[in-house]
């Protein structure tokens, strides 16, 4: 009995801080603001605390702060707080209420508030202190989204070859195995040497399926997570594939980079530090390069459908939509391109960290 009702206990609180939230507009609401371009294109890019979904429509995720204690409540406490702004700068920023108290938001940023419950600024910087902040975040619930559903579509299929054998894919299974062979022999085995490439395999369809469900469900409008597009999110996929080389290099990478053969030794002393940096710049073109498509392709969908609400005339649909619907379906195309060419070269450099010396 204690135990059910513990989790019942647990099951409320945790519904209360995904907590729904339904805006109406009130009668005789103030004069229609001017839309702006720049702030709906970055609201939608950035990370936030909660989750538009349709309309007024808006999941309001949970709040997890490490500040003397664990102190947890749903974002709504921030989106229905007290909006101020700062007497100098102008900035406005949000403070929460309820068991938010003691807490502003400004930019999606948490920072503690002073004895008078205000932030203070020096130009755009806020100088109050910030508490550790662990929140589950719009682009961690996409995240968690897309692992889910990774799970699923493979449990789907392994649970079809155990049950049928080697048989003809079908359903779900006849999409995958396409998509596995063509990871394995068509990238690791073409880049890894032909006996090693088997054990980087797993890795390597790891983040090619991570990149390709993530991208495609950005471009679901009731998904809508930048998840790929934040930069965050690609240095770590970026640093895993640094640590997988780093750590899977042989005698001959490392002589490559700290005694390049051949190479005379004044020479050498310049050949150093270049092939060092090499190690870090690979990585870093990675992060950069999905990163920069992902989010080049939210921006221009969005720009796209804003010149309507610029214009202010419903006329302008007949060129934005059309126009938005092709970028959109290139954007699918990307999707798959930006996982193959993630996927391909990690395996690329995971190949010359393996290979044996000639």
């Amino acid at each position: 009995m204690v135990l059910k009702n513990a989790i019942k206990s647990i099951v409320l609180s945790v519904m209360t801080l995904f907590s729904v939230t339904v805006a109406h507009a009130g009668h005789g609401a103030k004069e229609e603001a001017e839309f702006q371009v720049v702030e709906t294109i970055m609201h939608h890019i950035k990370d936030a605390h909660e989750w538009h979904v349709l309309g007024d429509i808006t999941f309001n995720l949970p709040i997890i702060l490490l500040d003397n204690g664990i102190k947890s409540f749903s974002s709504a406490e921030f989106y229905h707080g007290v909006v101020k702004t700062d007497s100098i700068t102008g900035n406005h920023y949000t403070v929460a209420t309820g068991k938010g108290l003691g807490y502003a938001m400004f930019h999606e940023k948490i920072y503690k508030t002073d004895a008078n419950g205000e932030l203070r600024f020096e130009k755009d910087h806020v100088k109050n202190a910030k508490p550790y902040d662990f929140s589950i975040t719009k682009n961690t619930t996409s995240l968690l989204m897309g692992s889910i559903i990774i799970l699923l579509i493979m449990f789907s299929t392994a649970k079809f070859y155990k049950k049928n054998g080697a048989i003809a894919p079908r359903g779900i299974a006849g999409f995958i195995e396409p998509l596995i062979i063509f990871v394995r022999d068509d990238i690791a085995k073409d880049s890894i040497d032909i006996h090693k490439y088997h054990r980087f395999v797993p890795y390597l369809l790891t983040i090619f399926f991570f990149i390709l469900i993530n991208n495609i469900t950005g471009l679901i409008p009731l998904f809508g997570a930048n998840l790929t597009g934040n930069i965050a999110v690609t240095v770590v996929l970026a640093s895993l594939t640094l640590l997988v080389t780093v750590f899977s290099g042989n005698k001959n990478y490392w002589r490559h980079i700290f005694a390049t053969p051949g190479v005379p030794v004044p020479l050498l002393i310049i050949m150093m530090p270049i092939e060092v940096i090499g190690i870090f710049t690979k990585p870093f073109a990675l992060t950069v390069r999905l990163f920069a498509n992902i989010t080049a392709g939210h921006i221009i969908i969005l720009s796209l459908i804003s010149i309507i609400f610029i214009n202010k005339s419903a006329a302008w649909g007949f060129l934005s939509v059309p126009m938005a619907l092709f970028i959109s379906v290139l954007e699918i195309l990307v999707a798959f391109l930006q996982a193959y060419l993630f996927t391909m070269l990690s395996a690329l450099f995971i190949g010359a960290a393996v290979e044996e010396a000639h």
